[in-house]
Formats: structure tokens, C-alpha cells, sequence
């Protein structure tokens, strides 16, 4: 176990915050000219920040259309995010923000760093040292 441990704390090295908007669109108000539902500010709370990882699903495949013309299909926007168990349980529409990195020699992927995404769904797997949830790119 102690091994996984090692493994795994090699990999958490993004800086994660959670963020809950915990009155959902109870709390949101209508702009009675667009239509729209505007939120209230602030309206997400900080839930957790510590280290974790978001990581693409997969690469995107390479197919053989007619004609043996080749393509790649469209990129998913599908990640994952691995937290520690001692996170808190994440909830669908908690967003998670990469605030930066610890890895040596910068992030894995700089692209990554202010960007947010929201939990598609529960925990998907839980490991005896990591949780893993489904997450889609907000911006």
C-alpha cells in the first residue's frame, strides 16, 4: 500500500480548488429584459484546495474513413480529476479549478492552469489512496 502511496503522490501535483454553488439556481435572480437567470455575487463557495490531478479521458482516435482517407476524430471534453480520499465527496455541477502546480520544471500541461471544470458525475472509482470523478471543461 505504501508503494501506491509514493505512485500516486507523484501524480497529485496540481493545485486544485473546489468550488459549490450550494443555493444552486434557488438563489438566482431573473433579468426580466433578456431572460436570463443571473447569479447572485459571490455565489460559489470554496469547498477544498489541495493537491490533485486533472487528466484528459483518452487521446483522440484515429480512424479509416471510405477512400482510406485518414482523420482524427473531434477531442473529448471529457477529463478526470483525481483527489485524495481525504477529499471532500464532490457533487454534479461542483467546479473544480486548476490554480496552479508543485511538479518540478512547471505543470504537466500549462494550458491546464486557470482553467475550470465541472463534475459530470459522482465519484466514478474510489482506490484506497485516490478518488477519481468525471469532469467537463467550463473554460
Amino acid at each position: 500500500m505504501e508503494g501506491a502511496r509514493r505512485v500516486v503522490g507523484r501524480i497529485l501535483d496540481d493545485k486544485l480548488e473546489v468550488w459549490r454553488d450550494s443555493g444552486g439556481h434557488a438563489d438566482d435572480l431573473l433579468d426580466e429584459t433578456t431572460g436570463a437567470l443571473v447569479r447572485p455575487t459571490p455565489d460559489e463557495v470554496l469547498v477544498w484546495d489541495g493537491l490533485g490531478a486533472v487528466m484528459s479521458l483518452g487521446r483522440p482516435a484515429i480512424t479509416k474513413p471510405v477512400d482510406g482517407a485518414v482523420s482524427v476524430e473531434p477531442p473529448t471534453t471529457d477529463y478526470q480529476a483525481v483527489l485524495p480520499v481525504g477529499a471532500p465527496v464532490l457533487r454534479p455541477d461542483d467546479v473544480i479549478r486548476v490554480a496552479g502546480s508543485v511538479r518540478p520544471g512547471g505543470p504537466r500541461d500549462p494550458q491546464l492552469v486557470g482553467r475550470r471544470f465541472r463534475v459530470s458525475d459522482e465519484s466514478v472509482g474510489t482506490f484506497s489512496v485516490v478518488r477519481i470523478v468525471r469532469v467537463q471543461v467550463i473554460n
